[in-house]
């Protein structure tokens, strides 16, 4: 299966990248500033995913993540095992989606407790993991574009439904140009990515 060889592919790293995360929250412990500020940049990503996930607005997104990192900073000494660093924000980003979500709704909300029995259907956090270096695989190959075709594409992926006149007039581009030309940069594209070790089809 497609999805079990990107896991187990870069199962080294994944460790890699969790030991050096739990030595930068080691770090945060001593008041180190500049460790924390790499775990917040570096995991904000995947945070913004699981909450994303869980059907919130971008702006409902952005309130539970930044209440994560509030969390996290109140109970930097709490995780017991820093290796779980990753697992336990991505809980505590969750259970404050659903609270979030469930307030929007109007509804009675449950205790804590009552989540943990919930099925969950989303990513796992090695699951994320292997997304998230996914992610930063295809904009680091985006970004090696010519810059025509980079802006295009950043257009397409972050506008549902471009319309083509709209897109014209941000690139200044003839509009009759705009379909061979994306054709041409998801080519250049998927030569990049398949040349990519980080990713996985």
């Amino acid at each position: 299966m497609a999805g079990d060889r990107a896991l187990d592919r870069p199962a080294g790293a994944r460790s890699q990248r969790r030991e050096r995360l739990a030595a930068l929250l080691l770090e945060a412990r001593t008041g180190n500033r500049g460790a924390l500020d790499a775990i917040v940049a570096e995991l904000t990503p995947v945070l913004w995913h699981t909450a994303r996930n869980q059907g919130l607005s971008p702006q409902a997104a952005e309130d539970v993540i930044q209440t994560t990192w509030l969390t996290l900073l109140r109970h930097l000494d709490a995780i017991s095992v820093p290796g779980a660093l990753i697992e336990w924000l991505v809980t505590t980003t969750r259970r404050e989606a659903w609270r979030v979500s469930a307030a929007a709704r109007k509804d009675d909300l449950p205790g804590d407790d009552a989540f943990e029995d919930l099925p969950d259907s989303v990513l796992t956090p090695d699951e994320l993991l292997v997304d998230d270096e996914r992610r930063r695989a295809l904009w680091h190959a985006v970004e090696s574009l010519p810059k025509r075709c980079a802006e295009l594409l950043r257009i397409i992926a972050f506008v549902p439904r471009p319309h083509y006149d709209a897109v014209a007039a941000a690139l200044n581009m003839p509009m009759g140009s705009i379909g061979p030309t994306r054709g041409r940069c998801f080519a250049k594209l998927r030569l990049l990515l398949a040349k990519d070790p980080d990713w996985s089809p």
